[in-house]
């Protein structure tokens, strides 16, 4: 069995050790989940909204105290804490209040006239156990969102937070013991790959996993083996487009907080900017005035706290490094000291899609910002990424800003803003190309969390059907019948749609059944 430290990134104080889950105790927790996900199941959605109701509360009533042990945990500074952490989570609960019992219900579809009198719906069934594997970047709104779209979806949940920030598990743990739910409802299992390797060795019924790419391949190539379904919320590497006609006041105060809030470490973070020519010197210059003017510190009155993770550190450093080496120019920032969790957020010019920086997700807080001639060159930039989760588009035109943004490869897309798609609980959330696989938020995030089952009921008063046994040779013509008479038209006969083609064809419909 490991063991994890947990640390104070900002300061480096040591908070204490936890033991890691034992692949015997992942077994004995899978075990439980299933039992307790049969009840949950059957229990009335108006009663699982009620429970999260009562989650609210409790975060609205701790949320300064639980922002701040978030803080303490990540280094981020703890407004940031508070409205990306516990804002976030309370706004997506009161959507569920609002809007879960109408987006589980048994929906209603249309039947087919041919499958007359038979009548159709949708019945969403909980899967059983959701394995919830989450990062470090946003370590509790990350894992208890999912984790709260699988139960009001009637799953139990197993969740495993991310080995860098090992307390927030704890503190998960503190969150679903202050609000108690039934029995092993929801589980937190502490450790590293081999324990998240072990909870999808155990067969979860779904797994929802946020975090790398790499990770996230390897997950799903784990889960294949039983055909897991997975959905993957993964990296980006997110352009903003700056077209000559963008507010640039606005558009520079988006850049400068899209690049460097949370220290950059955000999957949605601006990892690339466009900027017309007509527009560049000045946009540039209004970003380097607005960057200078940040505080960095921990954990209040600051605008940029410490970063979380020592690997992401090395990376950064390592994508900043080969950028200058291949002729890029620092305009603020682009040196950062030796053993220090603190990074200066940093402004690149003269780069190329042939560095790092503008082609790998660096998560951290650097601003590259390339000079284009045109809408097109923009466009085509932008969607030259392996990466297609968050993008932007800056314009006064509103017609022109949305033609643009339809042409970008992104899961989501701001207009005149940047990251906020996530903040809309109604809008469902997730990436394309190697960003992700699958949605949540919206009503497609919390069903699909759920199996949608569907079906179709037949009165049973006849005693058969017209296309069963046994065939022949008047049930061949009939059919015939009704294909020209729903799909073709004949230009002698006139529209097959007509009360006279259908009379005939009902008629015959009746001598045979």
């Amino acid at each position: 069995m490991g063991r994890l430290t947990m640390r104070n990134p900002a300061t480096g104080e040591i908070i204490g050790t936890l033991d890691e889950a034992t692949p015997a105790e992942v077994q004995q927790v899978m075990a439980q989940a299933r039992d307790a996900s049969r009840e949950w199941g059957e229990t009335p959605v108006s009663t699982r909204i009620h429970y999260l109701r009562n989650l609210r509360h409790y975060l609205v009533e701790n949320g300064e105290m639980l922002a701040q042990k978030i803080s303490e945990v990540t280094g981020k500074v703890t407004l940031e804490a508070y409205m990306t952490e516990i804002f976030i989570t309370a706004d997506t609960i009161r959507f569920y209040e609002k809007q879960a019992e109408r987006m589980l219900a048994p929906r209603k579809v249309a039947t087919t006239l041919v499958l007359f009198p038979k009548r159709s719906w949708i019945h969403y069934q909980p899967m059983g156990v959701v394995a919830v594997i989450s990062p470090w970047n946003y370590p509790f709104q990350l894992s208890v969102v999912p984790v709260l779209s699988a139960l009001a979806a009637g799953n139990a949940v197993i969740l495993k937070p991310s080995e860098v920030t090992p307390s927030i598990g704890l503190l998960i743990e503190e969150l679903f013991q202050a609000v108690p739910a039934p029995k092993h409802l929801v589980q937190v299992l502490h450790g590293g790959r081999e324990v998240g390797q072990a909870l999808v060795a155990a067969r979860p019924d779904k797994i929802f996993f946020t975090g790398s790419v790499a990770t996230g391949k390897k997950i799903m190539t784990q889960a294949a083996e039983h055909l897991i379904p997975v959905e993957l919320e993964l990296g980006g590497k997110d352009p903003m487009i700056v077209l000559e006609d963008a507010h640039l006041e606005r558009a520079a105060n988006g850049a400068v907080w899209g690049a460097f809030t949370n220290a950059g470490q955000v999957c949605m973070s601006v990892e690339r900017v466009y900027v017309h020519e007509r527009v560049y010197p000045q946009f540039l210059q209004l970003v380097k005035e607005k960057t200078a003017a940040l505080r960095q510190g921990f954990p209040a009155e600051s605008e940029l706290g410490s970063m979380t993770s020592p690997e992401q550190i090395r990376i950064v450093r390592e994508h900043v490094q080969e950028a200058l080496a291949k002729g890029a120019v620092a305009e603020w920032g682009g040196h950062f000291p030796e053993n220090s969790m603190f990074l200066a957020p940093t402004i690149l010019t003269g780069v190329t899609h042939d560095m790092k920086i503008m082609r790998e997700e660096t998560f951290g807080p650097v601003l590259p910002i390339m000079r284009v001639a045109s809408e097109e060159e923009a466009i085509r930039l932008a969607n030259d990424t392996p990466y297609g989760l968050n993008a932007s588009v800056w314009s006064m035109d509103k017609a022109r800003a949305k033609r643009v943004a339809q042409k970008l490869q992104s899961g989501n897309v701001c207009i005149n803003d940047v990251v906020v798609s996530y903040a809309n609980p109604h809008l469902p959330f997730g990436g394309v190309k190697e960003s992700g696989i699958g949605r949540y938020r919206g009503p497609e995030g919390l069903q699909s969390f759920t199996h949608a089952v569907s079906i179709i009921h037949d009165p049973g008063k006849r005693k058969r059907e017209i296309n069963w046994y046994p065939y022949t040779g008047e049930q061949h013509a009939l059919f015939v019948s009704l294909t020209k008479t729903l799909f073709g038209k004949n230009k002698k006969q006139g529209n097959l749609w007509s009360p006279r083609n259908w009379k005939g064809f009902w008629r015959e419909w009746k001598r045979l059944y």
